[in-house]
């Protein structure tokens, strides 16, 4: 049977990855495609516990360290449980975010260095990768009003300032750059519509479906 192929949303806050993983699924489902929509952190039962339990202490309660190998932990289960299994049986697999996000926001963000991410990652996952990772780029001042709109409690990244963002974007920038066979760049700040036309167009075109 023919391996399924894994595509991986990224980008800052209010970028709508989550809305646009959903019409990337739809979209794949009416082309016949058999999709399993996932997440991170989380995707599988007990990746889903390990983010409950990151989640449950507030800002600054973890070390920078500590809060990677939570996360890492998790991206494992998440692997062996959910992502593996599906590709393996032939599915494909859209995740809100993976990998990508830790080199972002553990590996710049909070300073841990990307090559410690790398380092980290190489053990749980060799030698694996998305097959494309879609970067929903948009400036940080349109994703702090886009959440800051849709009210609700603020998660520990929502809290932090503009400059920190600002930071997150430009390491997904560079990603994109450093890893240019499999990013593409999609700007975020049109309408849900206008993006989600521009990401079927570059899934289509991509895989040649």
């Amino acid at each position: 049977m023919t391996r399924g192929k894994f595509i991986t949303l990224e980008g800052g806050e209010g970028a709508g990855k989550s809305t646009q993983v959903k019409n990337i699924a739809a979209f794949l489902r009416a082309r016949g495609v058999d999709v399993v929509q996932t997440r991170e952190v989380g995707g599988s039962p007990t990746a889903e516990e390990i983010r409950d339990f990151w989640l449950m202490k507030g800002e600054g309660y973890w070390d920078a360290h500590s809060e990677l190998l939570l996360i890492m932990a998790a991206r494992r289960e998440h692997l062996v449980k959910t992502i593996w299994p599906a590709l393996n049986r032939g599915a494909w697999v859209v995740s809100d975010r993976f990998a990508d996000s830790s080199r972002a926001y553990q590996g710049v963000g909070l300073g841990l260095g990307v090559q410690t991410v790398d380092a980290v990652y190489r053990v749980i996952a060799p030698n694996f990768e998305p097959d494309l990772t879609l970067l929903l780029d948009l400036p940080v001042k349109t994703g702090l009003a886009r959440m800051a709109s849709r009210g609700g409690p603020d998660d520990r990244y929502q809290q932090k300032d503009a400059a920190f963002h600002q930071k997150l974007r430009e390491a997904y920038l560079l990603l994109a750059k450093t890893h240019a066979y499999r990013f593409r760049v999609i700007d975020a700040s049109a309408s849900a519509k206008a993006v989600g036309d521009q990401i079927e167009k570059t899934v289509a075109g991509y895989f040649e479906l």
